[in-house]
């Protein structure tokens, strides 16, 4: 049986064997910038997630494909934010409007796609 990771914290499961690198790897977040889990946004788990030539392919019915890059560097310090994941502080890097107004048509609730930054301490997610 192939070990599932969660590429987008709270959302569905992906069983590629190439994928643990990126388990937990992006999270949604409201107004307020808290993680949106899957019991807040439950349409995450309809989600059908692969990695693909160096992309986080994202599809979902009635909906255009979405491609975010899985390797950036992060040196640009205006994209930058800290999202609350529990009492949590988490460094992350906003991942733009586009994966924004994707995720908010999707889910029928206004969020922003982030990615946990390379360099942030390491999350401890809620069960």
């Amino acid at each position: 049986m192939t070990e599932s990771f969660h590429p987008i914290a709270g959302g569905a499961g992906l069983g590629q064997a190439d994928a643990g690198d990126y388990d937990h790897r992006w999270l949604l977040v409201d107004g307020d910038n808290a993680w949106l889990n899957g019991g807040q946004a439950p349409r995450l788990g309809e989600l059908d997630l692969s990695l693909r030539f160096g992309y986080l392919v994202i599809r979902a019915p009635g909906m255009l494909r979405l491609d975010i890059p899985l390797d950036v560097i992060e040196d640009d310090e205006s994209v930058e934010r800290v999202a609350q994941v529990g009492g949590q502080a988490v460094r992350v890097v906003d991942e733009g409007d586009l994966a924004a107004a994707w995720f908010a048509e999707w889910l029928g609730q206004p969020c922003r796609l982030m990615k946990v930054h390379p360099e942030a301490a390491p999350v401890a997610w809620p069960a």
